[in-house]
């Protein structure tokens, strides 16, 4: 029997269900009673787009290197963040990046310079250097590369080999797991297992998600262009999901992960069914709680969730959690 890990850093990527995963740590925090590593300031990132440095975390100077969770937005520092926090058990999570720019392009369609002038995702990619400019980068982080820039790396420079291979051995050595959003039951099972979590605690409901109508269709020609215009994140993404597959293999088998995903799927529906009035997500216009309205952004419809009526304290509390 081993122990559940209550030390864990989560470095929190952009546009690739981590805020999904960003609850999931919060309710395992509540339930331990551990101590959270929050932005200083009242601020909801520790300190992005700036690269990570221990001040960003409130109370430094009084918790120093204290802090069970860490897990809010960051560009990631390797000597910031183990200033102020054990990485003994550090993992982030990828997702292919032809979906993420897609969702990246809706998401911050009014802040991205290089996003507000395009009529189109599909405008854009076909020539992004005439909306894209390298002078401002901090504009425009989320528009090429945005995985490697939260990795704490220069998201336009050269796709060079050696470079790049340097680079995937370098945050191999500083992550102990990568997980995938594409495979994102998986991952929550690989997860619970690297530490030794309950399967409760991996339970989910879908946060930060949009509505089917606000997602545009890429051409295939797009397709191809994201792999070019954003090669960094295609070669951290083949990377990693092949690392993520391999790892499952050697610590659950493809067999045991498919009981353990259907286990998470039927816990799931009935939480769902437990909690929720409509026994899904609902648009935004559809949310009676105005306070459980999700945060919206840009051209993204993001949906939310109605909880029953009838349900006790506790109940309510779990329920409350979850969405």
């Amino acid at each position: 029997p081993c122990h559940a890990k209550t030390n864990v850093m989560f470095l929190k990527t952009h546009k690739t269900a981590s805020s999904t995963i960003l609850n999931i740590m919060f309710r395992f925090t509540e339930r331990y009673n551990l101590t959270v590593a929050l932005p200083a300031n009242e601020l909801v990132h520790l300190g992005y787009p700036e690269t990570f440095l221990a001040q960003f975390v409130e109370e430094f100077q009084t918790i120093g290197q204290n802090y069970n969770i860490m897990c809010n937005h960051q560009r990631f520092n390797p000597l910031g963040v183990r200033k102020s926090h054990d990485t003994s058990n550090t993992f982030s999570i990828l997702r292919n990046p032809i979906a993420l720019l897609e969702s990246s392009y809706v998401y911050y369609k009014d802040d991205v310079p290089a996003f507000k002038i395009s009529k189109d995702v599909n405008e854009y990619l076909a020539s992004p250097t005439k909306y894209y400019h390298p002078a401002d980068y901090k504009q425009n982080i989320y528009a090429r590369n945005i995985m490697w820039f939260d990795f704490g790396y220069d998201n336009n420079t050269e796709d060079n080999k050696k470079y790049i291979q340097t680079i995937l051995k370098e945050i191999e050595q500083n992550f102990h797991l990568i997980l995938i959003a594409d495979y994102f039951d998986e991952s929550m099972i690989l997860l619970k297992h690297t530490l030794c979590w309950d399967l409760d605690y991996v339970i989910y409901f879908k946060l930060n998600s949009r509505s089917q109508d606000t997602v545009q269709t890429l051409t295939p020609e797009s397709k191809e262009r994201v792999k070019v215009w954003c090669s960094l994140d295609w070669e951290l993404y083949l990377h990693f999901n092949q690392n993520f597959w391999r790892k499952i293999e050697e610590t659950i088998g493809l067999e045991e992960l498919e009981n353990e995903v259907n286990h998470l799927r039927r816990r799931q529906k009935m939480l769902m069914e437990i909690c929720l009035l409509d026994q899904e997500a609902v648009g935004k216009d559809h949310i009676n709680n105005k306070a459980l309205l999700p945060y919206q952004s840009g051209a993204a419809s993001i949906v939310g969730y109605n909880l029953r009526q009838d349900l006790d304290n506790r109940t309510l509390r779990t329920c409350q959690k979850m969405v």
